[in-house]
């Protein structure tokens, strides 16, 4: 037993010292050894836990663990949670902690760090303000970039108002948190100095560290870089967003979810145009562990970039699959629906759009406007005009908006259905009328429609909409002018009646300086202003006017072959075809018909060209009774063989004669 003791100290001494340099395998193995001699022994059962755990073998801490959980208790809470939510099983973390019956400091950055991953960042901020409220020690930085993290978070995914919590901005993590922040608010420009401002401070807190290489400070700039280029393609400057993203590309830094990031927004710059590198890019959106590593949002909209990406290089199967799987997973979303839409529309399939389109508007009314916008879209694409103003008028969110009256009343005139436009007008009128009353919004309709009434003939109900206006405001005197107009055609006495709140000639035209009105742009004749005479300018004038230069007159040009002597025809100035003495055109001789006949033929030639007319021509056929043999026996030197015509080289001069054109119809000459 002596010996056996022995053994056991020599092998914690070991243990201790392998602990204090930080060599935890040997420490492992010396543990071991311990745990062969006793096996419930707690406290070496504690120290290979912290050895597994600084190697990374979780799952093997959490199998010794549940091995000896009667011997451990609760005393390995913290390392159990902790390994639990290394191995991405937050909720059991999560449990894990919940359970344990004392909340101590570790704990609690843990249970942070676990609401934060879960996304419950009103818990994780509180979490935070107490620890760092009643904690201090060597780790308050840390708490403090770890607090900024949550009020970043909250700003970009919960759109929550910015709130200065009085956090510093002395080291690059700090700052970067506040650039991102600041992204959230849509504050671009100032997130974009903060940004730059991160970057020089990363450059100097890691040049004074002997031991990091450029590289990696390049790789620490990496996820400072991406975020630069994410405001600069927010703020529009593509080109310089795409410049940037590809230099974090090329450095290949480890952290998958930058890499993710970063291509997913080079994929969005690409849009339909260079599919091939997009198709490339998508693969670094794919790596293992990225699901840990972003936000829900942010896988979201990888998983419907890759969806559009399919569709754009027309994978119908694929895009099918996967906006059905982002449907599932979000069933009141609206995007999953829309790519499919976009994708049936691409197959020509509208109807099978639209009824899609109104199935996810029954069943999710609370997201049903951008929906029904699209309806309308397609439903107008296929020339139901009708059908889409009945979509616009059941979205009640924008149903009185000054934009879709203006849509609605624009298109029911387009089908000629004047009383379906009034009734649009209407209906926005009333609600105005109950919600804001004499508002600008409200008597710009008012006025509106009595315009529109006035254009179709509407002459009575243009009237009271026209008496509304003038009553909110007497002293328009255009109004007044519509309402006179209006009332001489329906009633002449009160037309009468109303003129005299017209105001005198004198008073409409006080104010107004004539010659600033003829000099406007829109005077179509301006009167010339008489130009100032002087003293010396005058008497010039008036020595001048006595002796006025008289013209030359140009003597007229006569026409050629021109007699002057000659009595001119009276009939000149009358057409030839009306003359007295016209007699008409002499029929001239008969002109040579050229280019009539086979191709290459010339009329002139052709009884000399004809053999058959000739004395001396041989007959064409043998004669009767003549002898066979004799034209057989004839020398073979003296017969000519007949002449084919050849087709015009590609250097000829000689015309084709024209093809006749093909009439429509199923190939018809």
């Amino acid at each position: 037993m002596a010996s056996g003791g022995a053994s056991v100290a020599s092998l914690w001494t070991e243990v201790n010292r392998c602990g204090h340099s930080g060599d935890y395998t040997r420490a492992l193995k010396a543990l071991t050894k311990i745990l062969h001699e006793n096996r419930d022994d707690v406290t070496a059962l504690h120290c290979k836990l912290v050895c597994l755990i600084q190697n990374g073998s979780f799952k093997e801490a959490l199998n010794v663990m549940n091995t000896h959980s009667k011997v451990l208790g609760s005393d390995v809470v913290f390392e159990k949670a902790y390994c639990e939510y290394r191995l991405n099983r937050v909720e059991s973390a999560l449990k894990t902690i919940e359970g344990a019956p004392e909340q101590t400091d570790k704990l609690k950055e843990l249970y942070g760090q676990v609401l934060y991953r879960l996304e419950r960042y009103d818990d994780c901020k509180s979490v935070y303000t107490d620890l760092i409220r009643n904690s201090q020690d060597e780790y308050e930085e840390e708490r403090k970039t770890n607090m900024a993290a949550v009020v970043a978070s909250m700003s970009q995914w919960e759109e929550a108002p910015l709130e200065d919590l009085g956090l510093p901005e002395s080291t690059y993590e700090l700052c970067y948190n506040a650039a991102c922040s600041l992204i959230g608010q849509g504050q671009f420009t100032e997130a974009l100095n903060k940004l730059r401002q991160a970057e020089e401070l990363c450059r100097v807190s890691l040049a004074d560290d002997s031991d990091v290489t450029e590289e990696d400070i390049d790789s620490e700039l990496a996820v400072i870089h991406s975020q630069m280029a994410y405001v600069m393609q927010l703020q529009g400057r593509t080109d310089e967003a795409l410049q940037l993203y590809n230099q974090v590309i090329k450095l290949k830094p480890s952290d998958v979810g930058l890499l993710a990031v970063t291509a997913n927004n080079i994929i969005t710059i690409n849009k339909d145009q260079n599919v091939f590198d997009s198709k490339k890019k998508v693969k670094l959106t794919n790596a293992e562990g990225v699901e840990y590593k972003l936000a829900k949002k942010q896988l979201q909209a990888i998983d419907l970039n890759k969806a559009l990406l399919a569709m754009y290089t027309n994978q119908a199967d694929q895009c099918r699959k996967l906006s059905s799987s982002l449907q599932s997973q979000n069933p009141g979303h609206p995007r999953p629906v829309l790519i499919q839409v976009a994708q049936l529309c691409r197959e020509k399939q509208h109807s099978k759009a639209i009824e899609l389109l109104q199935q996810f508007s029954d069943q999710h009314p609370e997201s049903a406007s951008g929906i029904k916008l699209t309806m309308a879209q397609l439903y107008l694409v296929q020339g139901h005009v009708t059908k889409a103003c009945d979509v616009l008028r059941s979205i009640e969110e924008f149903k009185h908006k000054s934009g879709m009256v203006s849509a609605l009343v624009t298109m029911y005139s387009h089908e000629e259905d004047i009383d379906g436009a009034i009734d649009v007008f209407r209906q926005a009128i009333e609600h105005y009328q109950s919600e804001q009353p004499g508002s600008a919004a409200h008597l710009a309709l008012v006025r509106e429609a009595a315009n529109f009434k006035l254009k179709y003939g509407r002459k009575k109900e243009a009237i009271s909409d026209l008496e509304q206006l003038w009553k909110q405001n007497t002293n328009d005197i255009h109004t007044l002018a519509q309402l006179i107009s209006a009332y001489s055609l329906v009633d002449t006495n009160k037309a009468k009646s109303l003129s005299k709140h017209l105001p005198s000639a004198d008073k409409m035209a006080f104010n107004v300086d004539v010659d600033e009105l003829e000099n406007s742009h829109g005077a179509t004749y301006v009167r010339k202003k008489a130009a100032k005479v002087t003293g010396e300018n005058l008497l010039k004038e008036q020595g001048q006017g006595d002796i006025k230069k008289k013209r030359k007159k140009k003597k007229g040009k006569l026409p050629k072959n021109c007699d002057p002597k000659a009595t001119p025809d009276p009939e000149r100035w009358f057409p030839m075809r009306e003359r007295s003495y016209y007699r008409g055109k002499k029929k001239g001789k008969k002109k040579e018909q050229i280019g009539k006949g086979t191709q290459g033929a010339m009329a002139g030639a052709s009884a000399e060209l004809d053999a058959s007319k000739t004395a001396s021509s041989p007959p064409t056929s043998p004669r009767p009774g003549s002898a066979s043999g004799s034209s057989a026996a004839a020398p073979a030197s003296n017969m000519v063989p007949p002449r084919q015509q050849k087709p015009a080289a590609s250097g000829a001069t000689r015309k084709k004669a024209p093809q006749k054109k093909k009439k429509g119809g199923k190939g018809g000459w």
